[in-house]
């Protein structure tokens, strides 16, 4: 049996497109050894197929974390027997890029975002240029590369002259007969579910709560500015947004398909950003909910493609309110988008998706 590493920089515990990439490699043949982190905070990993090792670092953040990792991961990598690395985003790369020459074995890379074109590196021109510099030097001696979103891909593609495949992130259909769990349906509620961080439009959907008091705002994820969020929530005249703290996604898919909207307002900060297509949203279409997304192009074209919900065309809280009522409460649109999401939700599933996965990885079984 073929063994391949798996490499993130992520705690496991939420990063449900590694862990279908993963199951998917599994059930391929693989033997799946999948490498992140443990913080103080990392709860416990239900059992999975693959084996799931988690590295406890000194350091959790910044340019010594960075160095931390990837001097453990290249000596894991070194001494562990692997016939495939799998690195996924640009701050796995350069490990696996260097344990991959050392040992002549194939590396494969999954650029989940546009990295260099982050928020967090826009204002910091030096390290950004650090991060390109290696992205320049190594994408193109990769044996295989895929990513998020054709936008990305084809950005990529450009740049670096090798073919990037599009494998996106999309959840497992829910054809379970999903229930989901009791929640007290005291008014409609709007769900955010992500990760809390600069440029996700947060903060003016916080805002435009105050606008829209017959509605209630459910924010399920942690981040960097999750205090910053509760302090700002905190401040306003209405009691209608509830945080309710990182949660893992099989429990998740319970919650979800209670909310009579999603959103996804991620701002233009960015062509990382620009080019989103957050696994979110596609988590609202298979939950069979209507969705309102920011007017960036990858969002833009599914929603327009299937008619689920409405472009948000500003990102003031005034104009934000009006958009998300009209997305609740007009029936003569939401008839038709309950109606579009079951096309959606069955054909926007990872049991499709994973077919491209398939065939970037059956050369290497």
């Amino acid at each position: 049996m073929k063994k391949i590493i798996v490499c993130v920089t992520s705690d496991l515990a939420t990063d449900n497109r590694v862990d279908k990439v993963c199951t998917t490699l599994h059930n391929m043949g693989f033997e799946v050894m999948l490498v992140g982190r443990r913080l103080g905070d990392s709860p416990s990993l239900a059992p999975r197929p693959y084996v799931a090792k988690r590295m406890r670092l000194l350091f959790t953040r910044g340019f010594l974390f960075y160095t931390e990792y990837n001097i453990r991961l290249f000596f894991l990598l070194l001494f562990n027997r692997g016939n495939l690395i799998l690195a996924n985003d640009l701050d796995t790369l350069p490990s696996a890029f260097f344990a991959s020459k050392l040992k002549g074995k194939p590396l494969i890379y999954d650029s989940h975002e546009y990295y260099t074109e982050a928020p967090e590196l826009i204002d910091h021109r030096k390290i950004k240029r650090f991060w390109q510099r290696l992205e320049k030097y190594m994408i193109p001696k990769v044996n295989a590369a895929y990513t998020v979103c054709h936008s990305i891909a084809d950005v990529y593609s450009q740049l670096y002259h090798i073919p990037f495949r599009v494998v996106r992130n999309v959840p497992h259909s829910a054809n379970s007969k999903l229930t989901g769990v009791d929640i007290p349906a005291k008014k409609p509620f709007i769900i955010y579910q992500g990760v809390l961080n600069v440029g996700r439009g947060l903060e003016e959907t916080i805002r435009a709560m105050q606008f829209l008091p017959e509605a209630s705002l459910l924010i399920a994820g942690s981040g960097s500015i999750e205090k910053e969020l509760r302090t700002l929530a905190e401040t306003l005249p209405v009691k209608n947004i509830f945080f309710s703290g990182r949660i893992l996604f099989d429990e998740l898919r319970l919650i979800t398909p209670h909310a009579s909207l999603g959103i996804s307002l991620e701002k233009d900060l960015g062509l990382n950003y620009h080019f989103a297509l957050p696994n979110k949203l596609f988590d609202y279409i298979q939950a069979e909910i209507p969705v309102v997304v920011s007017n960036l192009p990858e969002m833009k074209r599914v929603v327009n493609e299937y008619n689920i919900g409405l472009i948000a065309s500003s990102h003031n809280a005034e104009k934000l309110a009006e958009t998300l009522r009209k997305a609740l409460f007009d029936e003569s649109l939401r008839k038709p988008w309950l109606q579009n999401l079951k096309t959606a939700a069955a054909e926007l599933t990872w049991e499709n998706e994973e077919k491209i996965v398939r065939e970037i990885f059956e050369p290497y079984l």
